[in-house]
């Protein structure tokens, strides 16, 4: 092999309703990636246990991840779309990684720090090594590059040292082999065999804010329903959101230098630019010095004219399971080719056969 393959890949937890910062921090770079690139798309079901172990109905929150890829224009014959259980080489690969990984980097991780809270004790083991599972994600298929959020980056990051540490340690079984890339680390030549993954994060929200705190971050687990659009809200719930979106009494300014100490105003800007697939300077030029009573029905038309016709086609998909379900089964046979190709290397590299 002389190169990486150039190869996407990326993942969405199913817990929770997806939103409108999911779509436009994620879903829609999925989609455009595939113009471009090969690219895998996963549940990753694994990682939604590690927070919380007992869920109500899985299967059905899989399902509806899964419709949302579909609607927001995933190609599944194309491209591969399955659920992470459905392959265990993840899990497998996690393991030698979780061997790989210092402790200090897991302790590091601020996101680990943010979801375990002040009862870090009490938090499972799965949620530290979360990240490891992530790189496992990722190198289980060698993908060269993944779109994540700018929250995510960290983990990424994580991902090349882990990968790094492995092709390092292990450089010598790897050319031995004949199964690596020849790559330069420092001054120094050695072989590689899992790529540095570069992430992939623009676009002009990359981090989509609460529609009640323009300084957090929209999730699915804020308990204010308020807070975010969910793919699976009707035309009067969006603009009814919308409508009742935190703002200030001042107009939009004249230049983006205005919107620096108005998190709120800044989001709907941000807002408004990613669903037009235009810039917050653009926005600023058409809306700069009016007030959000005019802007809000603005965004609000713009938002329906997106969103409407992916809650109509995840309504379609969620009806029939059972397409649903094939889908899966078939991604999944075709990411286990893969992945199994990988752990029969990574095996032979590291020594059990």
């Amino acid at each position: 092999m002389s190169d990486f393959k150039p190869l996407v890949f990326s993942g969405v937890q199913p817990t929770g309703n997806l939103h409108l910062g999911n779509y436009l921090g994620a879903l829609r770079k999925f989609v455009a990636l595939q113009e471009s690139h090969d690219c895998i798309y996963c549940v990753v079901d694994l990682h939604a246990i590690t927070a919380q172990l007992v869920h109500d109905d899985l299967p059905a929150q899989i399902r509806a991840i899964t419709a949302a890829f579909i609607a927001s224009g995933i190609d599944p014959e194309k491209h591969i779309v399955f659920n992470q259980s459905a392959v265990p080489q993840h899990a497998e690969l996690a393991w030698i990684f979780n061997c790989v990984a210092r402790i200090g980097w897991m302790n590091r991780m601020t996101q680990f720090k943010d979801k375990a809270g002040k009862d870090r004790e009490n938090a499972s083991l799965g949620l530290l090594a979360y990240p490891s599972l992530m790189a496992a994600d990722i190198l289980v298929y060698r993908a060269t590059h993944v779109p994540v959020g700018d929250d995510q980056k960290q983990h990424l990051e994580l991902t090349r040292d882990i990968a790094q540490k492995f092709n390092i340690d292990f450089s010598k079984r790897i050319a031995a082999e004949g199964v690596g890339v020849e790559m330069v680390v420092g001054e120094e030549k050695m072989n590689g065999y899992f790529p540095l993954t570069e992430p992939l994060i623009e676009g002009p929200a990359p981090r989509v804010m609460s529609l009640r705190d323009g300084t957090k971050k929209m999730s699915k687990s804020d308990v204010s329903d308020l807070s975010r659009i969910n793919l699976t809200d009707d035309v009067d719930t969006i603009a009814k959101k919308i409508r009742k979106a935190k703002t200030d009494p001042e107009p939009l300014p004249g230049d983006l230098d205005g919107l620096r100490e108005r998190p709120e105003a800044d989001n709907l800007v941000g807002i408004y630019a990613a669903l037009k697939d235009t810039t917050r300077e653009a926005v600023i030029a058409e809306f700069g010095g009016r007030q959000f009573s005019a802007f809000k029905p603005a965004l609000a038309e713009l938002a329906v004219e997106v969103l409407a016709p992916i809650n109509a086609e995840m309504r379609r998909l969620m009806a029939d399971p059972g397409h649903i379900d094939a889908v899966l089964k078939d991604g999944g046979e075709r990411a286990s080719a893969i992945a199994e190709r990988t752990m029969a290397d990574v095996k032979r590299i590291v020594g059990f056969i």
